[in-house]
């Protein structure tokens, strides 16, 4: 009987820790302040029925205030443009801490991402949402030497 008391206690006791620490975390556009490394994936489905093959990697910079600086440089089916790529755009973040950004890169269509951040800032889960795109990304906070 005692063991069973016990066992209860233990139960309930891990049952609020969990919760306490679940309701802790609230973001906000300064949670993802600073610049990301992503890894870019999937591919494009062309309206012929074909399908294009991305891979790429970029840097992206959140001022902290809803404004992005991007560097990235990408491939199509294995072609990579000569040099690097920079867009603008802006993001939010929302309290759960999900998110979205949009990308503009000249005369481009803008590119147009839902996210989900991990590591109370550290990562980014990514996915463009852009009709004809299956594309993710995993992102990570870049560290500067003096931090």
């Amino acid at each position: 009987m005692k063991f069973r008391i016990l066992l209860v206690l233990l139960v309930l006791g891990i049952m609020a820790s969990h919760s306490v620490n679940a309701h802790a975390i609230t973001c906000s556009n300064l949670t993802i302040k600073g610049s990301y490394a992503f890894t870019i994936r999937g591919q494009v489905l062309v309206p012929d029925g074909s399908s294009v093959v991305i891979t790429g990697v970029a840097k992206t910079t959140f001022d902290g205030h809803g404004n992005i600086t991007q560097l990235d440089a990408v491939a199509a089916n294995g072609n990579v443009a000569p040099d690097w790529r920079f867009s603008t755009g802006t993001y939010s973040v929302n309290s759960d801490c999900t998110g979205a950004f949009t990308v503009t890169n000249g005369d481009a269509p803008p590119i147009h991402v839902l996210f989900v951040i991990g590591q109370s800032g550290n990562t980014l889960h990514a996915v463009v949402i852009d009709p004809g795109f299956a594309t993710t990304s995993d992102a990570e906070r870049l560290v500067s030497p003096s931090n």
